[in-house]
């Protein structure tokens, strides 16, 4: 099997719709978009299924009864959808009605003649579990940061369809928005990540890790004891299976021991540097370059040397 004849992709946010359709257009002839929001952002696809704009009485869970006539009258290979709640769910409902399984947080997907088999981290990223589906609609939950985004013209060449909406038995409707509070960071999109660890003793310390990334032009990401436990971060800037995965093109971890939950996190990075005074740190095993040293004597070299 080369390429499936046709990948539908379904996404919230016009950043992950991207990395969906990039994704699909690697296993699929013809590539097709559910959208809802503004038109201008709909995602250059083949085809885009327009569902319209959204308002308090019309959110993403009204239009499930929607998604489930087209997926039903169209007959995809493949249903591509981001793991945010409103994706999952539209994917549960879609598997239930389809009588299939929803493949959730896949970080692999490879094509053979009998079937679609994926790949995802289990036991804390310990292990991979591989599935493979021979028959029927294949439903895949993809996590932020699996596929590389396209560059593309919003405007775009796709064939736009608006689609009748379908009333839901019982709907649901917006009572209040509030901004939610934190950074609007992607760390995904770096090119260059700093990552914090407990190695740093203290917060005020944590200027040698801006002072670094600010040297080398990095964004400053953290561990997840120092998000959640010293509060010292907000957990936008958290790394790990749990948190963000990164793919940058280099990752300097500064006092990162290397936890598994850690690594997952960062292991897709082209290179990994790792600044820690303990040799035996287990993020050595995983890093390209190592440098055993107090981070406190070493940071303060090594921007003596970019400056220099």
């Amino acid at each position: 099997m080369t390429k499936l004849k046709n990948i539908w992709v379904f996404a919230e946010k016009q950043q992950n719709l991207n990395e969906l359709c990039a994704g699909a257009a690697q296993f699929g002839e013809k590539v097709s978009v559910i959208w809802a929001g503004s038109k201008e952002l709909a995602c250059s696809a083949d085809v885009v299924y327009y569902l319209g704009e959204l308002d308090n009485k019309k959110v993403f869970e009204n239009y499930i009864p929607t998604i489930i006539r087209l997926i039903k009258d169209n007959e995809p290979d493949m249903f591509l959808v981001d793991t945010s709640k409103n994706g999952r769910l539209i994917a549960g409902a879609v598997a239930a009605v389809s009588k299939t399984s929803v493949l959730t947080d896949i970080n692999e997907i490879e094509l053979f003649d009998d079937g679609v088999q994926t790949k995802r981290m289990v036991y804390g990223g310990a292990a991979f579990k591989t599935e493979k589906i021979t028959h029927g609609l294949v439903i895949v939950c993809i996590p932020v940061g699996v596929f590389k985004p396209n560059i593309i013209d919003i405007a775009g060449n796709a064939k736009i369809i608006s689609v009748d909406f379908v009333p839901p038995a019982v709907s649901v409707e917006c009572i209040e928005k509030r901004p939610k509070i934190g950074e609007t960071v992607d760390l995904r999109l770096a090119k260059r990540v700093v990552g914090v660890g407990r190695g740093f003793p203290n917060e005020k310390s944590l200027s040698l890790a801006y002072d670094f990334a600010d040297a080398v032009n990095a964004e400053v990401g953290c561990t997840r004891p120092v998000a959640e436990e010293e509060k010292w971060f907000a957990k936008e800037r958290y790394l790990g299976i749990s948190g963000t995965m990164i793919k940058p093109d280099i990752y300097f971890g500064i006092g990162v021991s290397g936890q598994v939950q850690h690594m997952v996190g960062v292991n897709q990075a082209h290179t990994i540097v790792a600044v820690n005074k303990d040799k035996n740190a287990p993020i050595f095993k995983q890093a390209d370059y190592g440098i055993v040293g107090d981070l406190k004597n070493v940071i303060p070299e090594l921007l003596a040397l970019i400056k220099r």
